[in-house]
């Protein structure tokens, strides 16, 4: 599957190995895939260790080489080395995020994942804001 995203990406060909979609629930979809491979941005990265799912990460710009190794450094998946793949790289960083020890701790590492940060924020803030100053 192809993710057209903000490039527009298309398929290289008419197989019917692959297909493409426009918008979609990050968090339904990468539950329900062996792997998510993308260019490692924020949401996304935390869309895939959320969902638990192994990723590989092709870093291009900006924080993304920061959470490509932060996701190597977790073990619940691979950072590719450089922006621009090949076919050799590629298969060196599914290999990784294929592996069942990356699959068990990215399983692992979902669990722990707090999706009420804002709101724990929020309350902290107001508990110190709150507070007469000393």
């Amino acid at each position: 599957m192809v993710a057209q995203g903000w490039a527009e990406l298309g398929l290289i060909d008419d197989g019917d190995d692959c297909f493409q979609v426009g918008e979609v629930n990050q968090q339904a979809l990468f539950g329900r895939v062996a792997a998510a491979m993308h260019h490692g941005g924020a949401g996304t990265t935390v869309a895939a260790a959320r969902a638990g799912t192994p990723q590989v990460i092709v870093p291009q710009i900006g924080d993304q080489p920061y959470w490509a190794r932060r996701a190597a450094e977790l073990g619940i998946g691979a950072a590719h080395d450089g922006p621009v793949p090949t076919v050799g790289s590629l298969s060196a960083a599914l290999d990784v995020a294929l592996a069942p020890a990356t699959r068990a701790r990215a399983a692992a590492v979902a669990g722990r994942i707090r999706a009420d940060g804002a709101a724990v924020a929020a309350k902290l803030l107001v508990e110190v804001l709150g507070q007469p100053s000393q």
